[in-house]
């Protein structure tokens, strides 16, 4: 089943409603994310994807969120400074979400993707085409330097 998040409503940082069709045209990299993980230091490797892509029209969008061990138990503040300090992220991280049980948005729709269910842990990724149709899951083991990730996106970008 083909998952398009185009009417996708998400939260902001700031608290202000964002439709995800805003970004139509453009690649997605979307990544549920957590300050106290093992895979935090993923951040460093999605920032070099953003810095490198960005040009050509991708975006990474962060979505913090506690669900997992409680992993991310600061508030959007703390995050978004520990982010740009520790990691010189400069992508768009938005508010606080649930990526699994009562879930919410993105995760309401991006759950539904193949293989179906809940999100399993932090940093797993979800490429969305410039259609606002999700192309790929990615496991949270899948690094931002994989080959794997690095030529779906490139892919991405290229149609």
């Amino acid at each position: 089943m083909l998952i398009n998040v185009k009417e996708t409503v998400v939260e902001t940082a700031d608290g202000e409603k964002k439709n995800l069709g805003d970004y139509l045209g453009n690649v997605l990299l979307i990544v549920n994310v957590a300050s106290l993980c093992g895979n935090t230091p993923q951040y460093k490797g999605l920032e070099k994807l953003f810095e490198k892509y960005k040009k050509n029209g991708f975006c990474v969008l962060a979505f913090p969120c506690n669900d997992f061990a409680g992993q991310e138990p600061g508030t959007i503040e703390e995050i978004k400074e520990f982010c740009s300090v520790k990691y010189g992220t400069t992508f768009e991280i938005f508010n606080k979400v649930h990526a699994k049980g009562l879930t919410t948005e993105p995760y309401t729709t991006l759950n539904k993707v193949e293989p179906k269910g809940d999100v399993s842990w932090n940093f797993e990724k979800f490429l969305v085409g410039k259609d606002g149709n999700v192309i790929a899951r990615f496991e949270p083991s899948v690094e931002p330097s994989s080959e794997e990730l690095i030529t779906a996106i490139e892919v991405a970008l290229s149609s």
